[in-house]
């Protein structure tokens, strides 16, 4: 049996233990910790009510009341030390979560747009207020997009294993976009007119004007009708648009298997003497236009190619296109 003055003893060493202890929680863990202790299910309080049945019948009463204001004291101690700690956690969250609106914010640089990109974008704008659609497509192509549709025949250089990037027996990185140009008028019924951008690839030796990695846009215009008058038009708005009022213009006679006749196109600033290549050109071919169904008797067409890292070069005087590779942000930054 246990007599009343050894479960007061109990519970007077609970209490001290809950006094010295309790105040000097600070940390939830803890906390949590030292209430499982004495309030938990099978802790120190709780452990006390099991005793109650080995108490003397006439002292439980007085020991169970004990052991209620024991429990209810204890837990109203806890309750007050979570609180404090809880209240002190969020004191210290408010204090190093506070912004001082005074100090100047901290500045976040916008992004640019590549030279190349903003030159490609507003070749293509010029063109489309011309009433030119745009194309692309893929830049793997079979030796038939790439070469026999556009009348290349098969003991052409640009057909060597040094000139073209191949892929396989039949497929190869295109190396120019006229592949496009094919694909769209198989696809459509004259009149067409589309623009081609994109990548191609060539086996040059990369110096300051060669890369094997490089872009162009190709425009294709088939038409009933249309002339070398026409394609001079079309060059003169861009030339204008995209450089500037007072260039001249100049065709000189060239070859391409795709076009005949070829031309290579010049133009002249206002205040320069000689004269600078800008592009080839010429009316379609009609064993071409005969390729995808056209009647060459009845329709005719014009196309030129033009590259994008060129025309990039004239507009900003860089005079090496290895410029644009470089992903060097003090050169990007300059352009907008």
């Amino acid at each position: 049996m246990i007599g009343l003055p050894e479960l007061r003893q109990q519970i007077d060493q609970i209490e001290h233990d809950l006094e010295q202890r309790l105040p000097q929680l600070s940390e939830q863990d803890a906390l949590e910790s030292f209430r499982v202790e004495f309030l938990g299910r099978k802790g120190r309080i709780p452990q006390l009510f099991k005793q109650m049945g080995q108490v003397d019948a006439e002292f439980r009463g007085e020991a169970g009341r004990l052991i209620n204001e024991l429990k209810q004291r204890a837990t109203a101690d806890f309750e007050e030390r979570d609180l404090a700690n809880r209240t002190t956690l969020r004191q210290r969250q408010l204090v190093s979560d506070q912004v001082d609106l005074s100090l100047p914010g901290v500045h976040r640089a916008l992004g640019h747009l590549h030279p190349m990109t903003i030159v490609q974008r507003e070749i293509e704008s010029i063109f489309m207020k011309m009433g030119f659609d745009v194309a692309t497509g893929p830049e793997i192509e079979t030796e038939y997009y790439n070469f026999e549709a556009l009348n290349i025949p098969a003991d052409h250089p640009a057909r060597a294993d040094w000139d073209t990037y191949y892929i396989g027996e039949t497929h190869l990185l295109r190396p120019h976009t006229s592949p496009v140009q094919i694909r769209v008028m198989e696809q459509t019924e004259p009149p067409v007119r589309v623009i081609c951008p994109g990548r191609c690839y060539r086996r040059d030796t990369q110096d300051a004007t060669h890369s094997p990695v490089f872009h162009q846009i190709e425009l294709l215009w088939v038409e009933e009708g249309l002339s070398l008058a026409h394609l001079k038009y079309v060059l003169e708005i861009f030339t204008n648009e995209f450089f500037g009022e007072g260039y001249e213009m100049l065709f000189s006679g060239d070859f391409f298997p795709f076009t005949e006749p070829s031309v290579q196109v010049h133009i002249k600033a206002p205040d320069a003497t000689d004269w600078l290549e800008i592009m080839g050109a010429g009316m379609v071919h009609p064993a071409v236009l005969t390729a995808v169904g056209y009647d060459a008797e009845k329709y005719t067409g014009f196309a030129f190619g033009l590259g994008i890292e060129r025309m990039a070069m004239l507009r900003y005087g860089i005079d090496d296109i290895r410029t644009f590779l470089t992903n060097d942000l003090r050169f990007i930054k300059q352009f907008s």
